[in-house]
């Protein structure tokens, strides 16, 4: 082969080279996708730490290994704070596409034997942490958040 046909062949590698790390996912860590449905229910019908109203809906159903969620501002100046909710997988878990705070979750347990989801405060922020192997997502929610105006 010639000098030139080695430069044309590398050229083509490194062009491939590029483009599969800037144009495909084949290189980026997968996340998963989550959002909350937040029904503005009657504190009074909130029992042993689950709140009804509010629902965890993910992208696709996924096996979960880990759950956790924490006040966002303590979280943020200290990133070992206790969780409010913290699951962890006991084996396999079954798929699950969403899930209500404090519900229990086959396949995962408390983290600490024995633990129950503590109740949400009202008007705070907490962040949602997902993790499905080597997959993981958070998620940002503020359960009981004054409604939109309307005019």
């Amino acid at each position: 082969m010639t000098k030139k046909n080695w430069l044309l062949i590398i050229l083509a590698v490194g062009l491939g080279a590029v483009y599969a790390i800037y144009f495909t996912d084949w290189f980026k860590p997968r996340t998963v996708r989550v959002f909350h449905i937040s029904r503005n229910l009657r504190p009074q019908l909130q029992q042993g730490g689950v709140l009804p109203g509010l629902t965890f809906v993910l992208g696709h159903a996924l096996q979960l290994t880990e759950l956790k969620v924490v006040p966002l501002a303590a979280w943020q100046t200290n990133k070992n704070v206790l969780p409010l909710w913290h699951l962890v997988s006991a084996s396999n878990s079954a798929p699950v596409k969403m899930f209500f705070y404090g519900q229990r979750i086959g396949g995962l347990k408390p983290a600490i034997p024995g633990d129950r989801p503590q109740p949400l405060a009202t008007n705070t922020v907490y962040r949602l942490f997902v993790t499905a192997g080597k997959t993981t997502g958070q998620h940002d929610f503020e359960p009981g958040g004054k409604l939109p105006e309307t005019k």
